[in-house]
């Protein structure tokens, strides 16, 4: 899934270890930032919101992003989804020039229960 940030400022792409990503369990994915430019964006700060908006409810666990490799590469840790549905995943990247946000959307068949 690759978006670009509400003002354009970042492309974001946003990987699940699986598809559809797991349910009940606490999974990892891969988030890259690059720039509109298409150079990689270091040191990043990313802070993750999300929830089931026809939920009224946000994520069952905290997850964070961290570095992998300073090229752009980073890992968002302690993704867990609660139950089937619509799920937003809302990432804030902060860096020295410019903040920006962008959100994912997530559906999980029913089929992903099992």
């Amino acid at each position: 899934m690759t978006r670009t940030t509400a003002s354009g400022a970042y492309v974001v792409t946003l990987e699940p270890p699986t598809t559809p990503p797991p349910l009940n369990r606490i999974h990892v994915w891969t988030v890259s930032v690059s720039r509109a430019s298409g150079e990689p964006v270091r040191g990043a700060r990313i802070d993750v919101s999300g929830g089931m908006p026809q939920h009224g409810h946000g994520l069952p666990t905290r997850p964070r992003v961290v570095e992998i490799d300073g090229n752009g590469a980073y890992r968002l840790q302690g993704m867990k989804f609660s139950m089937p549905g619509w799920w937003t995943i809302t990432l804030k990247v902060r860096d020295a020039q410019r903040d920006d946000d962008v959100t994912f959307n997530v559906v999980l068949p029913p089929a992903a229960a099992s």
